[in-house]
């Protein structure tokens, strides 16, 4: 818990892996135990979990974990030592005949960034934690921070990533779409306060987060892994085919945010538009202030999608975009950070402006 709040924004940090072995589990094969050990490490706890024939899923007491069989995604919020699952992680695989051959290392600004523990009070620090973590194999590197010059001191403004690959060309296939909103429209956090005295547990009263909230409607394809903290904030975890989802909510008026992340092929037909799936994400939480950046890996980078992703939330929800960065990223892909603020007010449900 940071000293002025819960710090929403999560610190990401995704890890594949090559195998030499025709085991298809891969890294599935890591025992519950083993993946306990490295969390409490990063000093968080599995709550809630549900699998498919293509990925496990885990949400976590700060956010959320993904084992596919060559890959992991783990994501953490508030003071949490993410990078400390590295190390670990590589050595579990290690155990399974997996060698690492792609790192990246993702966050925003955070809201209470003096709260932070080392290494995360500064970027400089945190890319020589990851770097010193990673065997030399991974020779391809870069650490940037991604700041529009009208950044204005607005938290949710800046994005940095590091990169680290064995290959100079990107073959990850999905698009990974991550989007932070702050200054949550306080009629919609409302569905992410527990109620006094409702007598449920964490899983019935997440699927009612998620019902009266509207989650469950950005991708009806998605079996639903939720979960209600108490007495407030909510995370879900979607599972769809190969294709995953997050969602993470700190509704508190003053440093209220919810995360978005989704993995998606912009050309096959049947898991939705990006732009549509980004419009019914943000619509949940009518922020006053959004950031998506989008990672294009074995995909090349496509402007018209960037110029539809902004013209269908300009449409749908009023939202303008203020800022579009782009950078490269050797063995890593594209990188599109955009910035988007209301052009106008929303409208309350109860009338009037908000």
């Amino acid at each position: 818990m940071a000293v002025s709040g819960f710090e929403g924004f999560e610190k990401r940090l995704e890890l594949r892996f090559s195998t030499t072995n025709n085991n298809p589990m891969g890294l599935r094969l890591i025992d519950f135990e083993s993946l306990d050990q490295v969390l409490n490490e990063v000093q968080c706890t599995v709550v809630s979990a549900v699998a498919n024939h293509s990925f496990d899923a885990y949400v976590l007491s700060e956010s959320s974990l993904f084992v596919y069989p060559t890959k992991i995604i783990i994501k953490t919020c508030g003071t949490t030592q993410l990078l400390k699952s590295i190390r670990p992680f590589i050595h579990l695989a290690r155990t399974l005949s997996l060698t690492l051959r792609a790192c990246r290392y993702s966050r925003g600004s955070f809201i209470f960034p003096k709260a932070q523990p080392f290494p995360y009070t500064s970027f400089k620090d945190e890319v020589v934690i990851v770097e010193e973590s990673l065997p030399n194999s991974l020779r391809y590197r870069k650490a940037s921070v991604m700041t529009p010059s009208n950044n204005n001191n607005n938290p949710s403004r800046a994005w940095h990533v590091f990169t680290a690959s064995a290959d100079v060309e990107p073959d990850e296939p999905l698009v990974v779409v991550e989007v932070c909103m702050t200054e949550l429209d306080r009629v919609n956090a409302r569905s992410f306060f527990r109620r006094k005295g409702d007598g449920k547990n964490s899983d019935s009263a997440g699927k009612e987060m998620t019902r009266l909230s509207g989650i469950d409607t950005i991708n009806a394809n998605a079996f639903i892994c939720d979960f209600a903290f108490d007495p407030c904030g909510y995370s879900m975890n979607g599972v769809d085919g190969d294709r995953y989802s997050t969602i993470h909510v700190t509704p508190e008026d003053g440093f209220s945010y919810a995360s978005f992340e989704c993995g998606l092929s912009l050309y096959d037909d049947g898991h939705g538009d990006i732009s549509e799936v980004l419009t019914r994400a943000i619509d949940v939480f009518r922020p006053d202030c959004v950031s998506v950046a989008t990672t294009y890996g074995g995909e090349d980078y496509s402007h018209e999608v960037t110029k539809r992703v902004e013209r269908m939330l300009a449409k749908k929800l009023g939202l303008t975009c203020r800022s579009r960065l782009v950078d490269e990223f050797p063995g890593s892909g594209t990188v599109v950070f955009q910035s988007f603020t209301p052009r106008r007010q929303y409208s309350s449900p109860e009338g009037g402006e908000q």
